[in-house]
C-alpha cells in the first residue's frame, strides 16, 4: 500500500535511482543522515519549511504520479505540485461550468455541502452530549439554523447561515475540550492552541480533498459554495466542509482530551500561536490513523477508509454533474 510521507526539517529532496532521497539539514546547516523512500511506496508528500529540489526531481514526481504539498513555518498551506491531469475531460468542464452558471443548479449543490457539513457537526455534538457534556443548547441552535437552509435561494445568504452554524458549533468546543480554551475562532494568525490546531487540520483536509479531486475528472477551480477565484482550488474548499467535522475536529478532540498534546507542543507568542514540530508529528500520526480507519459502507457493502470516502464523494458529485445520479452530501450514519 502506498503511503503519505511528511517532511519537517529543512532539507534537500532529490532522485536517487528509483528512490526519493531526502537529506535533512540541521539548525547549524549540516546535513544529517539521508532517508531513502522507494517511489513505488509513495503516494504524496507534505513538506513543512524549506525544501530544496530541482526540475529533475519534479519530473520524477510527475512521472510517478506523486503529489507534493507545501506549508510554511506557521502551518499555512502555500501550494501543491500535482502530476499532469491525465483525467481531464472537456465534457466534465462544460458540465461544471453549466451548473455554476445556473442559479438553481448551483444553489442545490451548495445547499448539499452545507447540509452535509452541518449534519456532521451535529453528530459530533450529539456524540459528546451523551458523554456527560451538556451541549443541548448548541444542538438546538444548530437544528434551528439547519431548518432555514432549504428556504435560502442565494449563495451569499447560504454562506451567512453556514457561518452562524459554524460559530455556534465552535462555541461548543470549550465544553468538549477538557484542558484548553478556544474562545472565538481566530485565523491568520491563530491566537491560541485550539485555533492553531483547527487551522492546521483544515489545511490538511483541504490538501487531502484536492488530491482526491485530482484522481477524478473534476476541475478543482470550478466550485459552487465558495466563489471561484484566482490562484485557489475552490472546489476543494467546498468538499472539505463536509469532512472537516469528521476528520479534523474529531482528531483535535482526541489529541487534546487524551493528552497526546500539551502546552509544550506549541510555540506561544504575543500575537500568534503555532504548533512545534513535536506537536505536528503527534497530530499527523492521529490524522493518518483517522484517515486509514475503516467503516462498513452501507451502499457498497464493504469496509472503506475515511480517505476513500473523500474520493467517493468526488465521484458522486461528478455523476450528478453528468446527469447520472442526484448528488447527496455524505452524512455520518452511525
Amino acid at each position: 500500500m502506498k503511503k503519505t510521507y511528511y517532511m519537517f526539517n529543512p532539507g534537500r529532496l532529490s532522485r536517487k535511482d528509483n528512490t526519493l532521497k531526502f537529506t535533512p539539514i540541521d539548525e547549524n546547516g549540516k546535513e544529517e543522515k539521508p532517508r531513502y523512500l522507494p517511489v513505488e511506496n509513495v503516494e504524496e508528500l507534505y513538506c513543512y519549511g524549506s525544501i530544496d529540489a530541482n526540475s529533475a526531481m519534479y519530473n520524477f514526481l510527475g512521472k510517478n504520479n506523486i503529489s507534493i504539498h507545501f506549508f510554511d513555518y506557521y502551518e499555512n498551506y502555500t501550494g501543491s505540485f500535482m502530476p499532469r491531469d491525465g483525467l481531464l475531460s472537456g465534457k466534465m468542464i462544460i458540465a461544471q461550468t453549466k451548473f455554476f452558471n445556473s442559479k438553481q443548479k448551483r444553489i442545490y449543490i451548495a445547499k448539499q455541502f452545507i447540509e452535509g457539513a452541518s449534519f456532521n457537526m451535529l453528530k459530533n455534538l450529539k456524540y459528546y452530549n451523551k458523554r456527560e457534556k451538556d451541549l443541548s443548547e448548541y444542538i438546538a441552535k444548530i437544528e434551528n439554523l439547519r431548518a432555514v437552509i432549504d428556504s435560502v435561494n442565494e449563495v451569499p445568504e447560504l454562506m451567512g447561515v453556514e457561518g452562524n452554524i459554524r460559530k455556534t458549533y465552535y462555541e461548543a468546543f470549550n465544553t468538549i475540550i477538557n484542558d484548553f480554551e478556544m474562545g472565538g475562532r481566530t485565523m491568520q494568525p491563530p491566537l491560541n492552541e485550539v485555533n492553531s490546531l483547527i487551522s492546521f487540520g483544515n489545511m490538511m483536509c483541504y490538501s487531502q480533498v484536492l488530491r482526491a479531486i485530482h484522481c477524478t475528472q473534476l476541475n478543482p477551480t470550478i466550485s459552487y459554495l465558495h466563489s471561484p477565484g484566482d490562484r485557489r482550488y475552490s472546489l476543494a474548499l467546498d468538499i472539505a466542509e463536509i469532512f472537516k467535522p469528521i476528520l479534523v475536529d474529531r482528531v483535535i478532540f482526541k489529541v487534546l482530551n487524551k493528552k497526546m498534546l500539551s502546552e509544550k507542543d506549541f510555540d506561544i507568542k504575543l500575537n500568534r500561536v503555532h504548533i512545534k514540530d513535536s506537536g505536528r508529528k503527534k497530530f499527523i500520526e492521529a490524522w493518518e490513523s483517522r484517515l486509514t480507519e475503516t467503516i462498513k459502507h452501507r451502499n457498497l457493502g464493504k469496509n472503506v477508509s475515511y480517505k476513500h470516502l473523500i474520493k467517493l464523494e468526488c465521484y458522486k458529485l461528478a455523476k450528478h454533474l453528468l446527469g447520472v445520479e442526484e448528488y447527496k452530501a455524505f452524512k455520518i450514519w452511525w
